[in-house]
């Protein structure tokens, strides 16, 4: 039988590759939040599902359905996202949370708390564990030499316009900066392939970009993440591109710029059929992303990535 989704957020960059996958999936969307209704791409995948731009309202058709939902999906600002997965566990349904789940490491104790009284679920969207390139090569580490600890280099850069600075996004107290903001799911795969936090230094940190050395239980992590089109690489530039990303490891490109624009549909397919990534599974991440946004940068010393020395 089709599941039953509610949707809060639609109105969110993230949010119609969560349409996307409720449809692929061959479920339904009834009901849907923002407090923007610029929500026309409901058009494309569940016109009929009634649109609220109150809470309250939004909250009030829930209660009176007369088959309540099964999910409730969670694509609001990051700052939210702890008021609104409790929100819909209270409400009788599993919530879908796209990352990052929260931004402080209590707020997942509040969460399992919540899963307690309720009985119900909460899931992470942590799609980087089901590409195929990062599966194998989390098998190849696994199936190499037990003592080996390898030499990592990470750069992501994805250059944002001012508008940036004006969201919710720019404001580091909503976001969690540009480490929680855009880094949150190369962190969650790095420390699913490599193991938990040993250290953790930040080198460079701004409104733009950070830099800095993770030591994780298999690897020595360099990176920089940025999201200042004047920080990527100027032949990237020039073939009109306006993200970079590269994971070297051993100094070997390992290649996976493919294979993402369905991982949504396949994160919705494994929770469906009884798995999914629950709240202790993203604790790790959400405690690395928040110890570097209140980490004091050292500066260029010790083992820091190249791009780190770029002008601010």
């Amino acid at each position: 039988m089709k599941k039953r989704f509610a949707l809060m957020g639609a109105a969110g960059f993230i949010a119609p590759r969560h349409l996307k996958a409720i449809k692929e999936t061959e479920n339904d969307l009834v009901a849907a939040y923002d407090k923007f209704d610029c929500v026309g791409i409901l058009d494309s995948y569940f016109p009929n599902a009634s649109f609220f731009t109150e809470h309250e309202l939004f909250d009030r058709h829930l209660c009176g359905l007369k088959t309540s939902v099964d999910y409730i999906t969670v694509c609001t600002p990051n700052h939210l996202h702890l008021e609104h997965v409790g929100f819909g566990l209270q409400k009788g349904a599993d919530v879908i949370c796209e990352k990052p789940l929260v931004l402080n490491p209590s707020d997942i104790d509040a969460l399992l708390d919540i899963e307690k009284e309720t009985g119900h679920k909460v899931y992470n969207i942590l799609q980087l564990r089901l590409h195929d390139a990062i599966v194998s090569l989390k098998k190849k580490v696994e199936e190499g030499p037990k003592d080996k600890i390898y030499d990592i280099d990470l750069v992501y850069i994805t250059s944002r316009g001012n508008w940036y600075y004006v969201s919710w996004k720019g404001d580091e107290q909503k976001s969690g900066g540009v480490a929680t903001n855009i880094g949150v799911h190369f962190y969650d795969m790095l420390s699913w392939i490599f193991g938990s936090v040993k250290q953790n230094i930040v080198h460079v940190s701004s409104h733009d970009r950070v830099a800095g050395y993770l030591e994780l239980e298999r690897a020595r992590v360099r990176y920089f993440l940025s999201i200042n089109y004047d920080a990527i690489p100027a032949e990237i530039r020039a073939a009109g591109k306006r993200t970079y990303r590269s994971i070297t490891m051993e100094q070997t490109e390992l290649e996976f710029s493919d294979g993402f624009t369905d991982l949504h549909t396949q994160s919705y397919r494994h929770i469906l059929s009884g798995g999914g990534f629950g709240l202790e599974e993203a604790r790790s991440t959400i405690q690395m992303v928040h110890d570097i946004r209140h980490a004091t940068p050292i500066g260029l010393k010790g083992n820091w990535h190249p791009l780190a020395a770029l002008p601010l």
